[in-house]
């Protein structure tokens, strides 16, 4: 893992798919001064950022994580977090059912 955010390797990734910064800025919805606070590793990126930058970039989430620094998270795979809230709902969704049959009773 980096030590520090890997600018040069982010600014090559983005100039060989012709993006610009300013694109980072648009996905993250962030300042152009956001962002470039982020490429001087003066802001931290969150999970939710590292995910839309490796769908931008097209490259994984950890390969993000890797390249931005130590302290950068690596957001769950989203079918863990898909199925967590799939269970969570079902949970209230069969909390509810129990009321209402007890109601009935």
């Amino acid at each position: 893992m980096a030590l520090f955010f890997d600018s040069a390797w982010f600014d090559q990734k983005l100039a060989k798919l012709g993006l610009a910064q300013a694109t980072v800025a648009a996905a993250l919805g962030l300042t152009d001064e956001e962002v470039r606070e982020i490429w001087k590793d003066q802001r931290e990126l969150k999970a939710r950022d590292v995910a839309i930058l490796a769908n931008l970039l097209g490259t994984s989430p950890e390969e993000i994580a890797h390249r931005a620094g130590v302290s950068t998270p690596v957001p769950q795979s989203s079918s863990d977090a898909g199925l967590r809230v799939i269970e969570e709902r079902l949970a209230r969704i069969e909390e509810k059912l129990d009321a209402l049959l007890r109601e009935r009773k």
